[in-house]
């Protein structure tokens, strides 16, 4: 029976939430040598930008966050914008850059007044700054090796008190240094890691996630029993000519609507997608792979593909595709999406909240996401709210 209301004592864990990352979060642990060609500070005109290969990288317009828009500016936008408003003048709402996005301490007060019992911690620009270094395989392992010892070090991967999960970032440039930094995150407590949907630039070229040359990455993962977490970043998508590719022109100029909008959407669909038609799942059965922040709308079609595909050569798979990405692979829906339809193909069991707080897009507090749930029983709404977030923050090992 459907719930009238949620209750006080519902249990929410919000499994999308992320930090500002500090001045020196890429620089702190790096090798000055690898300076030019990973990742630098320079001042244009007065204001201060990050120079990623030797290039200005314009992909967010203050990188130092402060001033930081509001939380949640954007999301009655994201919501249909009943209201008509023009994003750009949502956009000027800022104000100075609270401790909470880059204090550990100070995070987990707000949490406990938001009324959550814990989070999973993801990177901003950390998303978005392998693929204009993707060139440089080496320069990729040496940033993200350094940026992970700045997040061990402010923020760790897991609190003592569990209120906080946060995620090493995993990037597979090369196969052995992913190998690497996944053993030295599980000496450091990493409960899961994440990676963005990209088939990644190798010094071989660019490969497929599901390459047996990334084996030994996927192979320690499913002996660790820790989850793969597939967030939203730049994955180098291109819109074929139909729109300005530049990472940060969604915002920029006259806000229209562009086929650029859809790289999200896409980038997950393949990568989900490979993971399935390769038969990732059947060399590594344990593993789990959460995909957060990159929607479900596109799940009804997968899931058609998937079987298609089955049809289409049979024999190949040895169970229904589809059960085998249910079993699996978690899904968190946009906080705007049809909550119930995810539901509905993936199994309460397999859906998570997260809220995106405190970036623009998301909410302006994660327990406004409280009236979508209200729909379905008690049981679902804790599986849905809390309990399958923190099934994925606790490993199963082999």
């Amino acid at each position: 029976m459907a719930s009238e209301s949620i209750g006080e004592t519902q249990q929410v864990w919000d499994a999308d939430n992320h930090y500002y990352e500090a001045i020196d979060a890429f620089t702190r642990h790096l090798d000055p040598k690898w300076g030019p060609r990973a990742v630098q500070w320079c001042e244009i005109a007065g204001r201060r930008y990050h120079v990623l290969g030797g290039r200005v990288s314009h992909a967010v317009v203050n990188p130092t966050f402060d001033p930081i828009a509001k939380p949640g500016v954007l999301a009655s936008y994201f919501r249909g914008n009943p209201g008509n408003e023009n994003p750009l003048e949502l956009l000027k709402q800022r104000e100075r850059i609270r401790p909470e996005y880059r204090d550990r301490a100070a995070r987990v007060g707000v949490l406990e007044e938001q009324g959550l019992q814990g989070t999973f911690l993801f990177p901003t620009l950390g998303m978005i700054y392998e693929e204009p270094l993707r060139e440089d395989p080496e320069a990729v392992v040496a940033t993200f090796r350094a940026f992970n010892r700045w997040m061990q070090e402010d923020w760790g991967f897991t609190r003592p008190d569990g209120k906080i999960v946060t995620a090493p970032y995993i990037t597979l440039a090369d196969p052995a240094a992913a190998e690497a930094e996944v053993e030295w995150a599980l000496d450091h407590d990493a409960v899961m890691v994440v990676l963005r949907p990209a088939a990644p630039t190798t010094a071989f070229g660019q490969r497929s996630p599901t390459d047996p040359i990334f084996d030994g990455f996927w192979a320690r993962v499913n002996e660790a029993g820790i989850v793969v977490v597939v967030h939203a970043g730049d994955s180098g998508y291109s819109s074929q000519g139909y729109a300005d590719d530049r990472f940060s022109s969604n915002f920029s100029g006259r806000a229209r609507p562009g086929i650029r909008g859809l790289a999200i959407e896409r980038a997950a669909y393949d990568f989900l997608a490979t993971l399935v038609f390769d038969r990732l799942f059947d060399r590594f059965d344990n593993l789990r792979v959460a995909s957060i922040e990159n929607g479900s709308e596109f799940l009804a079609d997968l899931f058609r593909k998937l079987r298609s595909s089955a049809h289409k050569f049979p024999g190949y798979y040895r169970e229904d595709p589809v059960e085998t990405y249910r079993r699996h692979i978690w899904m968190n829906p946009f906080w705007e999406d049809d909550l119930a339809e995810t539901v509905g193909l993936m199994g309460a069991d397999r859906v998570i909240f997260g809220s995106d707080w405190p970036h623009i897009e998301g909410l302006a507090t994660p327990l406004d996401y409280l009236p979508e749930v209200k729909a379905f029983d008690d049981a679902d709404q804790h599986r849905i709210l809390y309990s399958n977030a923190r099934e994925l923050a606790t490993p199963q090992p082999r």
